[in-house]
């Protein structure tokens, strides 16, 4: 009897197999982590903290996936709280005095209680990787300055991917609490279209006696143009500048009315002495009057919204087209046919769309 196996018996359970559970438990607790994170990084930008405004515009500008949706999820959270500040662009050739520029307008702006954040769209080449690092370090009292930003931007060769970014900080800065967002283009050529479909005014600053009054000035950066704001209007420079400041006048008129009804005028200044930044800022005050007042300044964006919706679908089907592993190793192929003559970019094309 004592040898004799109860009916009853244990059977041994299927345990939980250690990998998965570990893994489950990971993932709930980076889950957790990431939310907390998020939710901290977004009550600290409501309440003005810069230190979580800078983080998080570094998850904007990172191409890490993780990174990424954080990121989104920051915006999202963000973006109620967004779209309450007056976007303000500047652009101009090297050596217009941009920064100097920006300092004193920026400083000016301070001034007078506002709140400033100073953005830059800069598609850097491979060679000069960009300037606005220096341009930073040059603006030694805004940066000091309690009440403004500036924020270097993300060296990169696709201006759609470094404008897509910038729109998205000016969302960060706005929920921050900075009223007046300047963007300056540091590259040249497309930079300023991209800077244009994203701000209210766009201020083009110019130089005089530069030979390039009227001859060497890009007919389509003038049509984009607001205002010009000759700069460098002081000592020996001042009569050149006021001399400019006629020929510009008479070529803004020759260009149709724009959309807006608003007039582009010309103005002269002097950053380094202060002088013509306050006109500058009431010039600004007129524009925006006139185009709240007619409705222009909403249309305006919601046409830009648009637009970056439709740059938006077009940039990320251009990246998964060409990241496509078998596009590569064809894309390859079709370009050594067309060097041996055996086919014709049209006919390649239209093999590798297929593809896609």
């Amino acid at each position: 009897m004592a040898n004799k196996k109860s009916a009853l018996k244990e059977n041994d359970g299927i345990s939980n197999p250690e990998i998965t559970s570990d893994n489950a438990i990971s993932k709930i607790k980076e889950s957790r982590r990431h939310k907390k994170t998020t939710d901290t990084l977004v009550k600290a930008i409501l309440e003005g903290n810069i230190t979580a405004l800078s983080q998080s515009i570094t998850l904007v500008e990172s191409k890490n996936t993780k990174h990424l949706e954080q990121a989104n999820a920051i915006i999202k959270a963000c973006l109620p709280h967004a779209n309450t500040s007056i976007r303000i662009g500047i652009t101009g050739v090297p050596g217009v005095g941009k920064s100097t520029f920006i300092e004193a307008f920026g400083s000016y702006l301070t001034s007078i209680g506002k709140k400033v954040a100073v953005l830059a769209v800069d598609p850097s080449s491979s060679i000069t990787k960009g300037s606005i690092l220096g341009d930073k370090t040059r603006m030694e009292d805004l940066v000091k300055d309690e009440n403004a930003f500036i924020r270097p931007s993300p060296s990169g060769t696709s201006l759609g991917g470094v404008a897509r970014k910038t729109r998205e900080s000016i969302i960060l800065c706005e929920a921050a609490g900075f009223d007046t967002i300047i963007i300056e283009t540091v590259g040249v050529g497309q930079s300023e279209t991209a800077v244009h479909s994203m701000v209210d005014f766009f201020l083009l600053l110019k130089l005089a006696g530069a030979g390039d009054e009227l001859q060497g000035i890009k007919r389509g950066i003038i049509e984009m143009a607001d205002a010009i704001a000759i700069n460098k209007a002081d000592g020996d420079n001042a009569k050149r500048a006021k001399l400019a400041k006629v020929e510009f006048n008479r070529a803004l008129h020759l260009y149709p009315i724009k959309a807006s009804k608003w007039q582009p005028k010309v103005i002269t200044c002097s950053a380094i002495e202060s002088q013509g930044i306050e006109e500058v800022y009431n010039m600004i005050m007129e524009y925006l009057k006139l185009t709240t007042d007619n409705n222009y300044f909403y249309s305006k964006r919601n046409d830009q919204n648009k637009f970056w919706l439709i740059q938006t679908i077009e940039d990320q089907l251009k990246s998964d087209f060409f990241n496509n592993t078998e596009i590569k190793i064809e894309l390859k192929k079709q370009l050594e046919l067309i060097e041996a003559h055996k086919t014709t970019p049209f006919v390649a094309a239209e093999y590798l769309l297929g593809l896609g």
